[in-house]
């Protein structure tokens, strides 16, 4: 079953308008609670998008690969406490994937917009602080991604597996 989730998960850039159910907001936000952290400090936390207005301010965060974030019907912006965990990254890499992993298993489609290190439009401002701002978050905590989710507005074929590169995998020493 794990195998399947995984050969099926793709990034989908393209959203039907249908609204994503609470329910199913409330099993992607119960399975983020789950994933695991460093020490178990779970440094992150989440906030949800669904104002269509708010989605496109989101989505002009960063001159590229952002512009989907607009026409998706829910958006989970995760963040961080960097005083509480200097792994942080890490743990929100995690909550990201198993965000996405989730929204699969649930007959959704989404997709990963970074935002940590990245710039905006404007010059000398960073995508980070634009998102900040946009959503009053304080100054302790900072943005890794947003994840953009909702019901698949494509298809796309499952993980080629031709592409797999055995030549990376390296046993006892490089």
């Amino acid at each position: 079953m794990m195998y399947q989730l995984l050969q099926k998960r793709r990034s989908y850039r393209k959203f039907t308008e249908q609204a994503v159910e609470q329910e199913k907001i409330d099993q992607l936000l119960h399975n983020a609670l789950m994933s695991p952290s460093g020490k178990s400090i779970n440094p992150w936390e989440f906030i949800v998008v669904t104002d269509k207005q708010t989605q496109v301010q989101l989505a002009g965060c960063k001159p590229f690969g952002s512009a989907f974030v607009a026409e998706a019907p829910l958006s989970i912006v995760i963040i961080a406490d960097t005083t509480k965990s200097d792994v942080w990254v890490e743990d929100c890499s995690i909550v990201a994937f198993n965000l996405q992993l989730t929204a699969e298993d649930l007959g959704l489609g989404s997709c990963w917009s970074q935002v940590r290190q990245r710039q905006s439009p404007t010059e000398g401002v960073s995508a980070e602080a634009y998102i900040k701002e946009l959503l009053q978050i304080p100054a302790q905590y900072a943005v890794e991604c947003i994840i953009s989710i909702g019901y698949k507005g494509m298809e796309r074929k499952p993980f080629n597996e031709d592409k797999l590169q055995f030549e990376k995998i390296h046993h006892h020493q490089f």
